[in-house]
Order: C-alpha cells, then sequence, then structure tokens
C-alpha cells in the first residue's frame, strides 16, 4: 500500500484523511473485538462455561445492543450511539474538532 505525502496535501486533503483513518480505525477496532469475543466464547465452551458464568453480565451478544441510539454520525448514519459505555471513535474525533454532543443527537 502506498504512503501517501501528507508534507504535501492541502489542509481539505488532510482533514479528509482523517476521517477516513477514524472511521477505518473504528470499523478495524470492532472487528478485533468481536473476534476477541467470539474467541473467549469458544474458549469457554470448551471448557465447559458460558462467559456470562465467567464474568457474569450478559455473555457475548451478537449484533448491536437492544439500546435505542440517541446519537448518530452525521457523515455515516448506519454509525450510532446509545449513550452509555465508551465513546465510539467517530464522536471523539468529531468532539475533539470542537463539535458539540447536542450536534448530534438524533
Amino acid at each position: 500500500m502506498a504512503t501517501p505525502n501528507v508534507d504535501k496535501m492541502s489542509l481539505k486533503d488532510l482533514m479528509e484523511l482523517d476521517l477516513k483513518v477514524q472511521k477505518a480505525l473504528g470499523i478495524a477496532q470492532e472487528r478485533e473485538r468481536a473476534e476477541l469475543k467470539h474467541k473467549i466464547a469458544a474458549l469457554a465452551e470448551d471448557s465447559g462455561f458460558s462467559v456470562s458464568e465467567l464474568f457474569g453480565g450478559r455473555g457475548v451478544t451478537k449484533g448491536k445492543s437492544s439500546g435505542v441510539a440517541k446519537y448518530k454520525n452525521p457523515d455515516n448514519s448506519s454509525e450510532t450511539w446509545t449513550g452509555r459505555g465508551r465513546k465510539p471513535n467517530w464522536l471523539v474525533a468529531k468532539l475533539g474538532k470542537g463539535s458539540k454532543m447536542a450536534d448530534f443527537e438524533i
């Protein structure tokens, strides 16, 4: 993969690249998190336990949580957040650039 020469990119191009990188980071993190959850569940099952028996709580969930989304990424409407747990990478990036939480309310 070719590395872009960021020293010669315009501000607009750099900002677009930053958004693409933040989105790719979020996707990669979610993918790796899901893979790890499945590995842990398989290991627990092979040992005769469930994840909830070992760690408590709901265990490994399939798909998105049942909570109602309260915030939405204006650049990608499929990226939402319920307001519970860690803030998603796309929201952290936007807040870091000066946006307000109210800008993302549904």
